[in-house]
């Protein structure tokens, strides 16, 4: 995952929370409701910033650094 894909789903799950919160959002139908609008909200902005620098956002990279040192397992 790259740092940009990481940003646009913190953008959809902050965008979900919010709809949740403002429309008082209980049990699964309402919340799958303010999850597919915040999930659009996210998707929509990487769709114009795809549009605006012509490169793709969705990778197939890790956002984490590798490991330096192996953990050992004890006995």
């Amino acid at each position: 995952m790259s740092e940009a894909e990481l940003i646009f789903t913190a953008l959809a799950e902050l965008s979900t929370r919010q709809i949740a919160e403002s429309d008082y959002a209980t049990g699964m139908d309402e919340n799958k409701t303010a999850a597919k609008s915040g999930g659009g909200i996210a998707k929509k902005a990487r769709k114009e910033l795809e549009a605006k620098t012509g490169k793709k956002i969705i990778s197939s990279e890790n956002y984490l650094p590798p490991m330096s040192k192996k953990i050992s397992k004890k006995k």
